[in-house]
């Protein structure tokens, strides 16, 4: 069984600045997932998908490999990450790596090796497609509220105003961490949100979608409150 990371990381991203190696608590963003990825124990090869040299040198340099540049067209802003996945996948499937793979964001410095070995032994034992780490809305979504063209306040959901929240379903959403897939069913499906799906949950502490300065500032803060019990990664 051959078992691969692809950590996607371009060098335009634009509402963060060079996001993928900017400091974040005393070490490139990326560094984190990298350290991650080498402390579970299950990959055969860490890999970077990137367009860009200094992200590059910084992925050699904490310990994965870049084997291939992304080209252009999957460098932009509008680019999947369905499309960046699969063309790294095929990438090293010249060099025999087509068993399982994993991609894993840049931006995940929350991620914890058991949770991508959790991953890895769902999707092998329900023989799925994939596996992905979601975690639980903090809020009743069947009481969001929306402002009309008024500036009035009103519900989408208006039937749910007095419905309890313990009567409410629970929903859940993509924590932006992890995807783990089989490689040859994934390709032939072609995307991570597969017919057969499988979600790997995660506290909702562990998780912050890091897009602004202002999410950017919050996941600092987060992530030097829980630094104490994170220390054996």
């Amino acid at each position: 069984m051959s078992v691969l990371a692809i950590i996607p990381a371009r060098g335009g991203s634009k509402r963060i600045p060079r996001k993928n190696v900017k400091p974040f608590c005393g070490k490139p963003m990326m560094a984190w997932s990298i350290e991650a990825a080498r402390a579970s124990r299950v990959f055969d090869r860490i890999i970077v998908s990137t367009d860009d040299d200094e992200i590059a040198a910084v992925a050699e340099q904490h310990g994965a490999e870049v084997p291939f540049r992304r080209p252009a067209e999957l460098a932009n802003d509008h680019a999947s990450t369905d499309a960046v996945f699969l063309h790294a996948i095929r990438e090293m499937e010249k060099q025999g790596i087509s068993d399982y793979a994993c991609c894993l964001y840049a931006t995940a410095p929350f991620v914890r090796p058991e949770d991508l070995r959790e991953g890895l032994a769902l999707l092998r034992g329900k023989a799925a497609t994939s596996a992905f780490s979601v975690v639980r809305f903090d809020y009743p979504i069947f009481r969001a509220l929306k402002v009309n063209d008024r500036g009035r306040v009103g519900m989408f959901w208006p039937e749910h105003r007095l419905t309890r929240s313990q009567d409410l379903p629970e929903v859940w959403h993509d924590a932006g961490q992890f995807y783990w897939v089989d490689v040859a069913k994934y390709k032939n499906e072609g995307k991570i949100y597969s017919s057969d799906a499988l979600p790997v949950p995660l506290p909702a502490w562990r998780v912050q979608d890091i897009d602004t300065p202002e999410d950017w500032t919050r996941a600092e803060l987060m992530f030097k409150a829980i630094q104490p019990s994170t220390e054996d990664k």
